[in-house]
Parts: structure tokens; C-alpha cells; sequence
């Protein structure tokens, strides 16, 4: 999971939507919110875990008040007040959006505050999104275990509690599905399930009931009618957008001053466009070869069955060349041998020549096993080959992938460069162009989502079609069934054994990745062991003996801390080389609220050194007070993004306090321009 922005809209301390908050990757990996106590930094960590999980932290109070205290004061009795969190992240070649909205309502009797509703959507290189089929939370959860989310979202000055003993058994079955080793097991459980339904249910499949059968399919051919009218509309809307953008374009070109940067965008759009156009055909390259070639390394172990057999009849000498039987039968039929002798019925020649008949029976079947064999290599090296090819492409894609986001972010850099130029027309050019490019986005989500209810409705009308037709169905084969049942039982026992021996190699290096990163951060001699339930514990060694250690807060915060790099490199690695357990996608993101408070200064100084090295992104919630010093020398270099937290206090003799950056003074709590308190997200401008 590549976490690229984050947006609040009328959520706790934030009134209003705030602007899309761009989060840092790469070499500098690591976005800093600075903000006081009470500003708003806890809310940042919860708005990630409320979206993705609808869980908070302990730290986070009075959960059920969600929505911005402003916005409903502002709003007449019993009109709703969205409130939403909308990130959008990558995780493999694909990238999400995942929004969570609730709505909250002022009566008279107080504030009523509904369900919150999760939407996620996915979008391909060309831009547009789509409703996945499978539910969002299982997607989610596939990605980054809810169980484990708190190891990635969490409150540094509380992260010690991680390590209790009431909570360290969650980790095995968390950790089991971060590496995709539980999809092993599910795929058991499935089996399993398989094989009751098969038992069960082997005399008949039941008498559904078609009274509703042709009304739902209606119903639903007229759904497809409304969808299609409005696709057409959002065509013609992006057209006309595509034409005002065009226009756009041109008039920055004829400007002085933007033409170079013009020139940059456009020939960046030029090969972004030919890079999704060719992830596009490598997708449907690899998608031809898995349909036509994809059933050949299926076919491995009844190859070896054949060539075991073949070898076995040949050492035998059950099968020998030798003549043809039809050339035996024009023999006996013809009454002479080949030597010239007579072979009346019922002689010894005749009955000796037409043994030969059978032995030549064994021989066409020799010839044909033998045309058989060839063919059976040809499958093999097909196998071979299909590996070598997919291999291939996947890599493609992967390489793809990482050119389109340099060139996404080169493009937003010179778009930036535009909206700061001094020319003011330009920028209004610029804002008007940002302004199509989101609307743009909007419309190529919905008409994703309408495709996609489309696809899922001509499917339902496709099968209440059958529904209709099909009226009687009873008739199976239980010897079938019989075969199939033993299939699942032999396939689960198969996976069992797959899963045991993954799991224990995996267990064994993160062990070894544990404790590299403790004895990195931590100065004292304690060892982490990690037992096969995946439960830590930290040991003295002495003498030849192991000692459990009662570890003191800031050694379970070293631990926790360990643990979660160690989960982060061990994936990394372990996913690389076993793409049949996970995906190839091992970037994992760690948010912290307030990570150093309770730490010493030579534990702040080994924290703020280790964990930008460890994670692939880095989201760090700091006071004033936390940051300076040693964290800020330590993590000054690996900063990509900044903000700051700028809290509006409606009290009259409030102290304003203020951050200095790049020569800048940031407030962080200043007297605000009306009666309410809020939080404004003020970007920080680097220094180059």
C-alpha cells in the first residue's frame, strides 16, 4: 500500500474541505505534520483508520462527534452535514480511492449523527475508475489486515501497549494475512465447504421459485436503459472538456513565459499517454496468454503419469516394434506365408502366423504412445514457456508502472510551476485547466461505476433469463460427484501442507529481521524470540540459559517498533520470492502521532534515524517541542512533504505560538476571525 493523498471535508477539527493533502514516497518517504496539542493531530491519525477500518485509537475521544461542530451550527434544523475522509492509494499497478462519508443532523434535542458508508473504487493507467465486484472492506483487507492496522496507524506515546500479553496472539493471524498465507487457508475452508456442498446436495439441486423471475429481469433492463443514457451524457460532457482543455493549452502556449513550461507538459502528456497505452497492451498480451496457454503447467503431473507409464511397459517389453497387424491378417486371408508355404485353416502355420496378430496389436499401440511422448514434450515446453512469458510481462508492467508515476509526478511539477508563476493570467489559465482536469476525474469516476453496475446487472438479466428457461434439472452422476469429492479432499491436504511450510520459513526470517532492528535501535543485551504464535517476548541470555525480561515502556516501544519494520522488509523480501504466497507488492506505509514523547534523547535520535530506513512511506504527527532537536537533525533529509496545523482559537487572550521553516513563520495557534475553533492544513514551501 503507496499512500498519495488524504482529504478532509467537515471532519472534527477541520470545517470545510481542506486541500488534497499530497503524501511523500520515494527517496524523501517521509510527510511531517506539526501542530499543537489539540490542533488536530490525532484526528489526521484516525481520519486514515476511519476510512479504511471505521476504528480509532484509544487517544481519539468522543468518537460519535465526527462531524465539524461549525458546519452544523451553521446549518437550519435537520439539513445534513456531509462529512467525509477521502484517500487515494496505490497497492501493486492499481490504484483506489477509497471515501468514507456520514452524515450528522441538528434537531432540537441535539445532534444525530447517521451510519458512516464506505465507497472504494479502482482505476486503471487511462484514467478511468471502476466499482470493484468483491466488497471494499475484503479488498482492504487483503491489502493491510484490519488486525494489524494498528501497527501502522498508531499513537507513538501509547505504542508500548502494543506489546501486551492480552494482544500479542492477534499477531499470528494478522501477520498469516499480510503475507497471504491465510488466502491458503481460506482456500481450505472453501475446499472444505466444496466438498460438504457436494455430499449434501449430490441428488438434485432444489426447485427455485421464477414467479419474481421475469419482473426482476425488467426491472433491471430498465436500470441498464438509465445507465446508458447517462454514460452517453458523461461522453459528451468530456468531450466538450477535452476540447475547452485543448483551447487551454494553446492559449499558454501563445503567452511569453509559459511556452517553455508548456512545451515540458505537453511532451510529458505525449509520453505518459504512450506508456498507459502500452501497459494497456501489455495487459492484454499477458490476459491472451493465460486464456490460450495458461491450462499447460495444470498438466505437469499427468505428463510424468505417462512417461512412467511408457518407461515402465518398455522395460517390460510389453511394447516392441515390430509388423503391422493388418499386414498379418492379408496373410492368413491370402492362405500363403511369406516364404511361400500354404497356411490352411487349422494347421500348425496357420495357427502359428496368426498368433503374430496380437503381438502386432502391441505394436500399433507402441507407435501411438510413442507419437504421444512427442506431443507430451511439446505441452512441457509450452509449460516452460508460458512461465517465461508471463514472468516477462509482469515484470513489464511492474517497470511500466514505476515510468508512468515519474511521469505523473513530472507533470504535477510543472503544473505547480505554473499555478506559482508571476504572470497572473497564466495561473488563472492554469486553475481553469485543474479545475477540467478534476471535473474530468469526477465524470470518468462515475461513468466507471456505471459500467461497472451495468456489467453486474446485464449479468443478473442474463441469468434470471436462464432462471426462466430452466425449469428442471435432476439427473447426476454420483460417480462423478465420488471422484470430485476425493479431488477437494486430496487438493485440501495439499494446501495444509503448502501453508505450514510457508508459514514456518517466514516465521524463522522475520524472527532474524526482529532482532537486526533491536539490536540496531536498542543498547541493551535482550534478544526478541518470536514463537510459532507469532507471540514476542524479549530474553536475557546468561550463562546458556534464556531469562523472559519484563520490558520497561521504552523497551516495548523499541519492540513494537522492530516488529513493525521487521514486518515491512521481511514482506518486501519474503513477496519478491514467493509469488505464490502474495502479490509482488510489499510497500507498506506508517503513520505516527506524537512517536517521540516518551522516549530518552539517545532512543529519539535512534527512532528518528531507523524508521524513515525502515518504511517505505513515513507520516509523522509532531508538536513544536517533539520535533526540534535531534528528531529534526535525524529526519531532516528525508523530509518530501510538510504541513502545519494551524488551530484557530476563539478565545479572545489566547497565546499565539508559531514554527519557523525555511525562514518562514507558520502560525500553529493564532486568534480566530469569528466565534468557532477550527484547524486550517497550511503546506509547507521547501527551500530549494
Amino acid at each position: 500500500m503507496k499512500l498519495l493523498s488524504i482529504q478532509f471535508c467537515n471532519f472534527r477539527q477541520f470545517y470545510g474541505k481542506t486541500p488534497r493533502l499530497i503524501l511523500a514516497s520515494g527517496e524523501r518517504n517521509t510527510t511531517i505534520f506539526h501542530g499543537n496539542n489539540g490542533s488536530g493531530k490525532t484526528s489526521i491519525t484516525n481520519g486514515f483508520t476511519w476510512v479504511l477500518y471505521e476504528k480509532f485509537s484509544a487517544a481519539f475521544a468522543a468518537e460519535d462527534q465526527l462531524v465539524n461542530k461549525r458546519a452544523i451550527a451553521e446549518t437550519p434544523l435537520r439539513e445534513p452535514v456531509e462529512c467525509f475522509v477521502e484517500i487515494h492509494f496505490e497497492h501493486g499497478t492499481i490504484r483506489y480511492r477509497a471515501r468514507r462519508t456520514c452524515r450528522a443532523y441538528a434537531t432540537e434535542s441535539g445532534v444525530e449523527t447517521g451510519n458512516s458508508l464506505l465507497n472504494l473504487q479502482y482505476a486503471r493507467e487511462d484514467g478511468r475508475w471502476f466499482l470493484p465486484q468483491e466488497l471494499a472492506d475484503d479488498i482492504i483487507g487483503r491489502i493491510l489486515p484490519e488486525s494489524l492496522h494498528r501497527y501502522f496507524f498508531f499513537d507513538g506515546e501509547r505504542i508500548e501497549k502494543l506489546m501486551r500479553d492480552d494482544k500479542r496472539s492477534e499477531l499470528a493471524d494478522a501477520t498469516k494475512a499480510l503475507l497471504g498465507i491465510n488466502a491458503i487457508g481460506g482456500g481450505v475452508r472453501h475446499l472444505n465447504e466444496v466438498r460438504k456442498s457436494i455430499e449434501n446436495h449430490l441428488k438434485g439441486i432444489g426447485n427455485p421459485q421464477t414467479k419474481k423471475f421475469i419482473k426482476q429481469k425488467q426491472e433491471r433492463e430498465a436500470k441498464v436503459e438509465q445507465l446508458e443514457k447517462r454514460n452517453q451524457q458523461i461522453e459528451d460532457e468530456l468531450k466538450q472538456y477535452a476540447s475547452q482543455k485543448h483551447d487551454l493549452n494553446r492559449h499558454l502556449l501563445e503567452l511569453q513565459g509559459a511556452e517553455n513550461l508548456q512545451l515540458q507538459r505537453s511532451t510529458l502528456e505525449e509520453k505518459h499517454q504512450d506508456t498507459v497505452q502500452r501497459i494497456q497492451q501489455t495487459r492484454a498480451g499477458l490476459a491472451d496468454v493465460i486464456a490460450t496457454k495458461g491450462y499447460t503447467i495444470l498438466l505437469g503431473e499427468m505428463t510424468q503419469q505417462f512417461r512412467g507409464w511408457l518407461s515402465q511397459r518398455q522395460e517390460t517389453g510389453e511394447l516392441r516394434r515390430g509388423i503391422q497387424r493388418s499386414f498379418v491378417e492379408q496373410l492368413l486371408k491370402q492362405e500363403r506365408c511369406i516364404c511361400g508355404a500354404e497356411l490352411h485353416p487349422g494347421s500348425p502355420g496357420f495357427e502359428n502366423v496368426q498368433q503374430w496378430t496380437e503381438k502386432a496389436a502391441i505394436a500399433d499401440i507402441e507407435e501411438t504412445a510413442i507419437r504421444l511422448s512427442s506431443q507430451v514434450d511439446d505441452i512441457d515446453a509450452q509449460a516452460q514457456e508460458f512461465c517465461q512469458t508471463t514472468q516477462a510481462q509482469q515484470q513489464s508492467l511492474i517497470e511500466l508502472s514505476r515510468e508512468l508515476s515519474s511521469l505523473g509526478e513530472g507533470l504535477e511539477s510543472v503544473k505547480q510551476q505554473l499555478r506559482s508563476f508571476p504572470d497572473q493570467d497564466i495561473q488563472e489559465l492554469q486553475q481553469q485547466l485543474d479545475h477540467l482536469e478534476l471535473r474530468s476525474s469526477e465524470l470518468n469516476q462515475e461513468l466507471g461505476a456505471n459500467q461497472q453496475q451495468r456489467v453486474n446487472l446485464q449479468r443478473e438479466i442474463t441469468q434470471l433469463g436462464k432462471d426462466v428457461d430452466q425449469q428442471q434439472m435432476n439427473e447426476r452422476k454420483q460417480l462423478l460427484a465420488q471422484r470430485r469429492i476425493a479431488a477437494v479432499q486430496e487438493a485440501m491436504e495439499r494446501l495444509q501442507q503448502i501453508q505450514a511450510n510457508f508459514e514456518q520459513r517466514f516465521r524463522e526470517s522475520l524472527e532474524e529481521r526482529i532482532q537486526a532492528l533491536f539490536r540496531q535501535i536498542s543498547f541493551t543485551p535482550y534478544i526478541p524470540i518470536l514463537n510459532e504464535n507469532y507471540e514476542l517476548s524479549l530474553i536475557e541470555r546468561t550463562a546458556g540459559r534464556d531469562q523472559v525480561v519484563a520490558a520497561s515502556t521504552g523497551e516495548n516501544q523499541i519492540l513494537s517498533l522492530s516488529f513493525i519494520g521487521g514486518i515491512i522488509d521481511g514482506v518486501r523480501s519474503w513477496s519478491q520470492r514467493q509469488v505464490l504466497v502474495a502479490p509482488n507488492s510489499s510497500t507498506y506505509p506508517v503513520v505516527m502521532d506524537s512517536p517521540f514523547g516518551s522516549l530518552d534523547e539517545m532512543y529519539r535520535r535512534q527512532v528518528a534515524k531507523s524508521i524513515p530506513q525502515l518504511a517505505n512511506q513515513l507520516v509523522v504527527l509532531v508538536t513544536k517541542t517533539q520535533w526540534r532537536g535531534e528528531v529534526e537533525t535525524e529526519m531532516g533529509d528525508r523530509i518530501g512533504r510538510e504541513y502545519v496545523l494551524r488551530y484557530n482559537s476563539p478565545k479572545p487572550d489566547c497565546d499565539e505560538d508559531a514554527i519557523e521553516r525555511f525562514g518562514v513563520r507558520y502560525p500553529l495557534v493564532c486568534r480566530s476571525p469569528n466565534e468557532y475553533e477550527y484547524t486550517e492544513i497550511v503546506p509547507v514551501e521547501p527551500e530549494f
